[in-house]
Order: structure tokens, then sequence, then C-alpha cells
């Protein structure tokens, strides 16, 4: 199971990083770095697994000595995805500005960012 997750958040990488790479549409540039930061969550995730171990909440029900998940990890994970949607945002006005000055959105084609 844990080496299955690992591949996965590798393979998520680096699909999203070569969609980076290849991308000629800032929104497709975007998209594949949503791809990208999908493997870094599926890679926290897969660090703080722990077999048969529960969720890190304490209550009335639950012993407190009992093998839980790692809190950090999750928290690590959630900050991760509010991060990543922040980001994503961002750079999605980004690309709806540049079309609305420059016309385009094909990076190649922005000369005025040209040196």
């Amino acid at each position: 199971m844990s080496i299955f997750a690992y591949l996965v958040a590798g393979y998520l990488v680096l699909v999203g990083s070569y969609g980076i790479v290849r991308s000629r549409h800032m929104v497709h540039a975007v998209v594949s770095l949503s791809v990208a930061q999908a493997g870094t969550y599926v890679l926290l995730l897969a660090v703080g697994f722990q077999t048969g171990a529960s969720a890190p909440v304490f209550g009335s029900t639950t012993k407190p000595n009992k093998n839980v998940a790692d809190p950090v990890v999750q928290a690590m994970c959630l900050t991760d995805i509010v991060v990543s949607a922040t980001v994503t945002a961002l750079l999605l006005a980004l690309a709806i500005q540049v079309n609305k000055r420059q016309g385009t959105v094909d990076p190649d084609e922005l000369t005025a960012l040209r040196g």
C-alpha cells in the first residue's frame, strides 16, 4: 500500500511537471500545476499513513494509548490544499489579466515579457 502511494505521488508530480513544461496555454499550465500539487497531497498522506491507526481525534470513547495517525502530516496536507487553491486562483487571475492586456495566453506570443 505505501509503495503504491509513493508511486502515485511521483507519477502525479511528473505528469504535472511535464504538462507545465510542454504547455502553450497559461490555463493549461495552471491545471498542470494543480495536478503536480495533487501529487504532494498524496505524498504527505503516504508519509503519515499507518496501518491500523485511527484518526487523531481523542474523546471520551477513544483510549489515548491507541495507535493514531500523525496529525502534523494531516495538518500539513490541509495547509497544502489551501495554499494550492490560493495559488491556482492567483495564477488564473493573472492569466485573465494577461489575456485582457495582450490578447493571448500563449507564453511564446507574449512579446512584452521578452528582454
